[in-house]
């Protein structure tokens, strides 16, 4: 490496050190406004809603948001590094329907179905992380390929009819609870610890933040950014496997229907939590918070008896709203 190179990789270290703290301040008061907003949702909901704090319906929510918010937890070290998976919805839908063809019509036992539905999601996101560093395509032109080709590739599969699963180990997976606590909550949160401790402890944590604060400077430093992208990809990948895996469990049937727009609720939740959507700056705890909020936003939307298709609109207000925030919270360089 040249002296030139290295003076510019030390500077393009120190700066993005000098950015961290201010960055970690416009975090935390995100995170702040975002912990305020939840519980006069959580309020005013509780005092409108019919029905809304029983258990029965605080369970039911705590289950439908585990599988947006497990995916969510790859998709915020995706923006984190400055990349963004738009094939999530497709991967579930694929690996549930693959899932009940490999189980149902080629008579695989369940486990082996479930680790190949698995390592074939991850491998889906290992090969768009290659082709995003091969020929240089934004991650999402190619994951937008991916959505479209991958819900095509479900409904081939299936033939556009549900497989029916019938199995009960195999329903305990999305419909069963542990003291109470549905089993895919405890997933989730366990998840969420999982890459909170990875974002924030581990050398490739801090190589996703170097990569989304500075990618030139992170290579000029040593770090392989390719191989970080194609691990950003690979996880997104997985993570929509494991929910696709739930998922099938909790409808007891492989449809290619399923995860319709969930790419839209995922990148809402996360972006909601903080995470900034030009790279660099985001937490596990944020999206957790913007997972929760999606949730009882959308549970308390159905119990009130809104409009459907208002809903879709207020869905769409919330991504643009997420997004200026995003762009307000950015820094601003000078010309």
């Amino acid at each position: 490496m040249s002296a030139d190179h290295r003076e510019e990789a030390a500077s393009g270290e120190r700066s993005v050190q000098a950015a961290a703290p201010a960055g970690r301040f416009r975090a935390f008061l995100a995170r702040s406004g975002l912990l305020l907003a939840l519980i006069l949702l959580f309020v005013v909901l509780a005092a409108t809603a019919p029905n809304f704090l029983s258990a029965r319906n605080i369970l039911n929510v705590l289950r439908q948001v585990s599988f947006v918010g497990i995916i969510a937890c790859g998709m915020t070290m995706a923006l984190i590094g400055a990349e963004v998976d738009l094939s999530v919805g497709s991967v579930v839908a694929l690996t549930s329907s693959l899932l009940g063809v490999l189980s149902q019509k080629l008579g695989w036992p369940l486990g082996p179905a479930i680790a190949a539905v698995i390592v074939e999601a991850t491998l889906v996101g290992v090969f768009a992380g290659w082709i995003r560093i091969r020929w240089d395509i934004p991650g999402l032109i190619v994951t937008i390929a991916l959505m479209l080709s991958l819900r095509g590739m479900a409904y081939v599969l299936t033939n556009a009819f549900p497989i029916p699963i019938t199995n009960d180990s195999f329903a305990f997976l999305g419909s069963g609870d542990i003291l109470g606590v549905p089993f895919p909550a405890i997933l989730f949160l366990m998840t969420m610890a999982l890459f909170g401790f990875i974002s924030s402890r581990t050398v490739y944590g801090r190589s996703v933040y170097a990569v989304g604060g500075n990618a030139e400077a992170t290579r000029l430093s040593g770090i392989p950014v390719n191989r970080v992208r194609v691990m950003i990809f690979a996880t997104t990948g997985l993570l929509s496997a494991v929910a696709g895996v739930l998922l099938t469990s909790r409808l007891s049937s492989g449809y290619a229907g399923v995860g319709v727009g969930w790419e839209f609720d995922v990148i809402s939740a996360v972006i909601i939590g903080g995470t900034s959507l030009f790279g660099g700056e985001g937490s596990m705890f944020g999206t957790l918070l913007g997972v929760l909020f999606i949730g009882l936003l959308g549970n308390g939307m159905v119990l009130l008896g809104v409009n459907p298709y208002l809903q879709q609109v207020a869905r769409g207000v919330i991504i643009l709203l997420a997004v200026l925030l995003s762009a307000l919270q950015r820094p601003r360089t000078s010309a």
